[in-house]
């Protein structure tokens, strides 16, 4: 048995608590400027992020390609031969979802002729966020890493058990 496909749940588990740690911050960044209407560096108030997740143009095509080497094989023999659905290991070595940050210009006005931030009609441009939607990325995030830490800690388990045998 190769060490990669021995250590392969803990990759994927990490890799996808990363990827919710980064939501995680991302959401609090966005809830923690909601009213800032002017950012140093940057012409006007703060541009809203989004995280977005897919799959690279090459961990596509492997999975595609997987996909019809199973089904090429069920259709030969009836049965999958052990292969778990998978002709290679090696090309699911890496299939964890490339994330990309977003920087979003989305912008609310509000009548407020007393901020300093005020055009000549007193209208003052901020952030477009829905507080709701961040507070339930927040809640999403947080549980869907709390899975992936039951994952790593499940997995813990079954070697740990393995090795008593």
């Amino acid at each position: 048995m190769k060490v990669d496909r021995f250590f392969s749940v803990f990759k994927t588990a990490s890799r996808g608590m990363d990827i919710q740690r980064k939501q995680l911050a991302l959401s609090a960044e966005n809830i923690a400027n909601a009213y800032t209407t002017r950012v140093d560096g940057q012409d006007g108030p703060y541009k809203p992020k989004a995280m977005t997740t897919a799959l690279s143009d090459e961990q596509q095509f492997k999975l595609k390609l997987d996909n019809a080497n199973l089904s090429l094989k069920e259709t030969r023999s009836g049965h999958i031969d052990g292969q778990f659905g998978f002709s290679s290991q090696d090309a699911l070595a890496d299939m964890s979802p490339d994330e990309e940050i977003i920087e979003q210009e989305k912008y609310r006005y509000e009548y407020d002729p007393s901020h300093p931030d005020a055009d000549a009609n007193g209208m003052v441009k901020y952030p477009d966020l829905d507080l709701v939607e961040e507070m339930t990325q927040m809640v999403s995030a947080n549980r869907l890493y709390e899975a992936n830490l039951a994952v790593v800690e499940a997995e813990k388990q079954v070697l740990k058990r393995a090795f008593e045998i």
